[in-house]
């Protein structure tokens, strides 16, 4: 759904009071987002500012908890405002109830973008 730039079908796995947590988000970016809509807002600008092309590496691990899985991917495409290439690793922990997603830390890697730049979809002049 991310690299089809459909954000709102993404948008749709969400539990109405699922959870996105940043572990590691720099000073400026949001650390926990609570809400579908909250979600919804910070992804909207998502495709603006990323062309995401494909996730080339994907590892699932399950856990001893049956809602709950560890994932390792990769996403690579473009930074859209530069044209430079995109290649981010992350490790997410995805928590499922009802088919929909109730808890998602995402363990991205800062130090691959920067605060107010090309990347940052988050930016409000945007």
């Amino acid at each position: 759904m991310l690299i089809d730039k459909d954000i709102q079908a993404w948008v749709a796995l969400w539990s109405d009071e699922g959870v996105l947590e940043f572990p590691f988000a720099p000073a400026g970016w949001p650390k926990r987002l609570e809400g579908k809509a909250a979600v919804a807002d910070y992804m909207r600008h998502y495709p603006d500012h990323i062309d995401l092309h494909d996730f080339p590496d994907v590892k699932v691990h399950e856990t001893d908890d049956r809602g709950t899985i560890v994932v390792e991917m990769r996403g690579v495409g473009q930074v859209v405002e530069t044209g430079e290439p995109f290649d981010m690793t992350y490790v997410a922990v995805v928590t499922v109830s009802g088919g929909l997603i109730t808890h998602y830390r995402d363990y991205w890697n800062p130090l691959a973008v920067s605060p107010g730049g090309a990347t940052d979809f988050t930016r409000g002049d945007r």
